[in-house]
């Protein structure tokens, strides 16, 4: 399985860049192909060596604690709060979903 990871572009050179991860690992150069709009210091998740949208800050913070929470799962520890906006959170249909309850349908 491929995981996107956020990133913190450092610098662009036409459709490529270098970017570096949250925990330090050295720059790695990164496709922009997909996000021409992307500038150095934005966030980007990069996926595969390339780069397939441009984050916030707050979403780049939530994806790295979120990663952070599944290696210490599969290292033998416990989440954290690696998930605290989702447990924050009742669960919710797609809006398409909720009309369709909200009107009595129960089957497809």
């Amino acid at each position: 399985m491929c995981i996107g990871e956020p990133m913190r572009l450092t610098a662009v050179e036409g459709i490529a860049g270098w970017a570096e991860t949250h925990d330090g690992a050295p720059a790695q150069l990164v496709d922009l192909s997909l996000t021409p709009e992307a500038l150095p210091g934005d966030w980007i998740l990069g996926f595969l060596g390339a780069a397939r949208e441009v984050l916030s800050p707050a979403q780049a913070a939530q994806i790295a604690a979120a990663l952070a929470g599944l290696r210490s799962v599969m290292q033998g520890g416990d989440l954290g709060a690696a998930f605290a906006d989702l447990e924050a959170r009742a669960p919710s249909l797609p809006p398409h979903l909720q009309a369709a309850l909200d009107a009595g349908q129960s089957q497809g």
